[in-house]
């Protein structure tokens, strides 16, 4: 982590702005408190990614927080390109000074370089590829930048930016455990060194809090007022989805991991695990 800091510290003096991008249905427990802290003054847009997979009533919301606290804020879907638009004017918005600055230096065609930060799986990848082939930024050649160590990766795309990627990062350790519990969710912590059957019954504890509807269409369940502990509900949907094992037992295992599954891939609809 040590090292990993140090590298995007350094590059951080390559770029001219740079794009955080958090996953839609957790924005804080996805904003890495060490990268907010290396970033600090430098230029930045908020991107909420995957945001077809949280609730757009949430989404807004943050977008709204984010902005009331001086951010600018986007919301993207990286699978599609959607909202990629929005991303290049927010960029170019938030350095207009110093693109005014260039043209008057007579640098006018100076590309915009970006820096993208993120956690492991909140979608960097994606966003640089879909920039890449289509959502409004043309084909690009990816190539090594003179006086950069070969482990930068600078992409140029057709709207004038040239794109820097970095590793996903997690801090060392989660002070608070509901925000590895979510990250968890969500895929961006490995899922070998977890107890998946707990994960997931403490998932579906969630949900039934916030969104029973949604379990109870996918699932085919009928949730009563009564208050059902994780494992209870896991039992629930393995035995709608006919998952047995000898005996007449509930296969919990292949129940977890059906319902992580799921909910990563956004097969229980549009879920949002924190609201502002």
């Amino acid at each position: 982590m040590a090292k990993t800091r140090r590298k995007i510290t350094e590059d951080l003096k390559l770029v001219d702005i740079v794009l955080e991008l958090l996953d839609a249905r957790i924005p804080a427990s996805s904003s890495n408190p060490v990268l907010r802290e290396i970033i600090q003054n430098k230029p930045r847009v908020v991107v909420l990614n995957k945001s077809d997979l949280a609730d757009p009533k949430q989404t807004m919301r943050w977008i709204a927080k984010y902005r009331e606290l001086g951010l600018s804020a986007v919301q993207v879907e990286s699978k599609t390109g959607k909202g990629l638009p929005a991303l290049y004017r927010a960029v170019r918005e938030e350095l207009k000074e110093q693109i005014a600055g260039w043209e008057r230096k007579g640098m006018s065609g100076r590309p915009i370089r970006v820096m993208v930060l993120g956690i492991p799986n909140v979608g960097k990848s994606s966003i640089i590829n879909r920039m890449l082939i289509g959502g409004g930024a043309g084909r690009a050649e990816v190539r090594d930048k003179p006086g950069v160590t070969r482990q930068n990766r600078w992409f140029t795309i057709g709207k004038g930016f040239e794109l820097l990627d970095t590793p996903g990062v997690l801090w060392p350790k989660f002070e608070n455990p509901i925000v590895g519990e979510r990250l968890a969710f969500t895929g961006a912590v490995k899922d070998e060194i977890l107890d998946t059957e707990g994960l997931a019954g403490r998932l579906l504890e969630v949900l039934s809090g916030l969104y029973p509807q949604s379990l109870e269409n996918r699932y085919k369940l009928k949730l009563s007022n009564e208050h059902l502990a994780g494992h209870e509900l896991l039992e629930l949907v393995g035995r709608k989805r006919g998952m047995l094992i000898s005996g007449g037992e509930i296969d919990t295992d292949r129940a977890a991991i059906t319902v992580l599954d799921e909910f990563r891939g956004g097969k229980l609809g549009a879920i949002s695990l924190e609201w502002p």
